[in-house]
């Protein structure tokens, strides 16, 4: 008999108190125990704070984005100006961290959206079956074939590029993954006695839906939805970088990236693109490791 075989026909009151403890503790405190536990994701969560504490406190921080200092103009780093000046005289680490708020908010609300979206779809093809998840599942198929930029550069092309439209070009292309995690946890569900028993006892689908299936896919959903954060991010900064996404002079990572996509403001200027290229990786590096972190606390037999 192995060691761990012995230890689980050990009762519970006669075990150490820490294994007690891990024992007797609730899944919510284990996963959090869980996430503490991994370095990377911790590291990612506190520097994640930072770029959203600075993005928000950015006009008291650096000042206005689009202040133009005439005297400065394509200066590199400076006491005055600490990521140097741009061709227009305007202060790169002001409009820096005024970019964050834009790339973080499209980020946010896009995830936001696809989870939404993808749970509620989700959750009502893996309850109701048969025609309607086969229509749903076709839908999320089709979705994911189409390019996420094909679709901004349509909308933007309809209604011209703005940061409405990237959020919503984004969370409308992204919700398959979402619906297709929580139509496995609904399809797990569905035969469930408490399930068919609320069934019985007069509950409709969507009671279901709020009461049972929401709260047991929040998990992986909140995985997913992270994940998708840095997706967002990514595909902001790609349809601006091209022209479809926000437009100057508000600034966003993606357009800062633009305004030195010349050869000769590359080789001349470096302060132009490094800071939004370090903040775009340093970003979405950190929201992947609160990802993987999350993924790793919630995962069933993980450790405590």
């Amino acid at each position: 008999m192995t060691t761990a075989q012995k230890r689980t026909k050990v009762p519970l009151e006669k075990r150490p108190a820490a294994e007690k403890a891990a024992a007797s503790a609730s899944p919510r405190a284990r996963a959090v125990r869980r996430f503490r536990r991994n370095r990377l994701a911790v590291a990612g969560s506190v520097v994640l704070g930072a770029v959203v504490l600075a993005s928000l406190l950015a006009p008291w921080i650096a000042g206005h984005p689009n202040a133009v200092d005439l005297d400065a103009v394509r200066q590199g780093p400076s006491g005055a100006h600490w990521f140097g000046t741009d061709p227009s005289g305007r202060d790169v680490f002001a409009r820096t961290l005024h970019a964050g708020r834009v790339s973080l908010l499209v980020g946010l609300a896009a995830a936001l959206g696809a989870v939404l979206v993808g749970t509620l779809f989700g959750s009502v093809a893996g309850l109701f079956g048969g025609i309607v998840d086969s229509v749903i599942m076709r839908i999320a198929d089709i979705v994911m074939s189409f390019p996420t930029v094909v679709v901004i550069l349509v909308l933007a092309g309809i209604v011209g590029p703005s940061v409405t439209v990237l959020i919503v070009a984004i969370g409308l292309t992204q919700w398959p993954v979402a619906g297709r995690v929580v139509r496995g946890v609904t399809l797990s569900l569905r035969d469930r006695e408490y399930i068919q028993a609320a069934e019985a006892s007069g509950a409709n689908a969507w009671w279901l839906i709020r009461k049972h299936i929401v709260p047991a896919a929040l998990a992986p959903v909140t995985v997913t939805g992270t994940l998708a954060v840095a997706q967002a991010i990514m595909l902001e900064t790609t349809a601006s970088f091209l022209g479809l996404g926000v437009r100057p002079p508000q600034a966003s990572w993606g357009n800062m990236l633009n305004d030195a996509q010349n050869l000769t403001l590359i080789q001349t200027m470096p302060w132009l693109w490094i800071p939004p290229g370090i903040a775009i990786a340093v970003t979405v590096l950190a929201v992947n490791f609160v990802g993987d972190g999350l993924r790793d606390a919630v995962t069933p037999g993980g450790r405590t």
